[in-house]
């Protein structure tokens, strides 16, 4: 992923503060040799104090046989994308036709060393921090090895821990375009106020003020 130093994070906390909203995303790991990747949607829990996080899968999910063969996996999440016509991007002394468009995005890919997690008191631990971030709320059952109502369904799981050992993170807001461009492109989302249009203005308008 290339990344222009307008379009990097600010620091750590902008990228970790947006990725512990956004928990879905896909995990990519080697396949054999002159195979393509596996690549597995799923959603996932973010701990920025420990570094590393925590999800499961399916036990007859192909991807396992990968990562015994080379645990080094890449997690991508992107979000907040929308397409930007090129008139909005014209320069101020130049034909709005001849304004370049684009696509904004935020994006956070995080490097990891997967760990498999078998023992069935860690899965159901791996569970219930899955669980709590996702339902602060409650109101669902503890999961407990050995224990009624899921101890029974943790053989059918495998646990997931990334251990992160590198992020890139990348911001597309119009980093380098004048103050009058950006002001153009964020009239233009308002007005269009399509889906994801709310999301990419309010990353161009904060990341200018920073």
């Amino acid at each position: 992923m290339l990344i222009h130093p307008w379009d990097a994070p600010h620091d750590d906390a902008e990228w970790q503060h947006w990725l512990a909203e956004h928990d879905f995303g896909q995990l990519a790991v080697s396949g054999p040799p002159g195979e393509p990747p596996h690549v597995q949607p799923l959603h996932f829990a973010y701990d920025a104090g420990r570094a590393e996080v925590v999800t499961h899968l399916a036990r007859p999910n192909p991807l396992w046989h990968a990562l015994e063969a080379n645990p080094d996996v890449l997690l991508s999440v992107v979000d907040d994308y929308v397409y930007v016509p090129g008139p909005w991007q014209a320069a101020p002394d130049g034909p709005p036709e001849h304004g370049v468009p684009t696509s904004f995005y935020a994006a956070v890919q995080l490097r990891c060393r997967a760990h498999v997690v078998d023992d069935p008191e860690e899965k159901a631990d791996l569970l219930n921090r899955q669980v709590g971030h996702f339902q602060p709320e409650g109101g669902s059952a503890r999961a407990a090895a050995h224990e009624a109502p899921y101890g029974r369904m943790l053989s059918g799981i495998r646990g997931l821990r990334l251990e992160v050992t590198g992020v890139r993170a990348k911001f597309k807001y119009a980093g380098h375009r004048t103050e009058e461009v950006q002001d153009r492109i964020a009239a233009g989302l308002a007005h269009r106020s399509g889906p994801g249009d709310a999301a990419a203005r309010e990353h161009l308008l904060r990341r200018r003020g920073a």
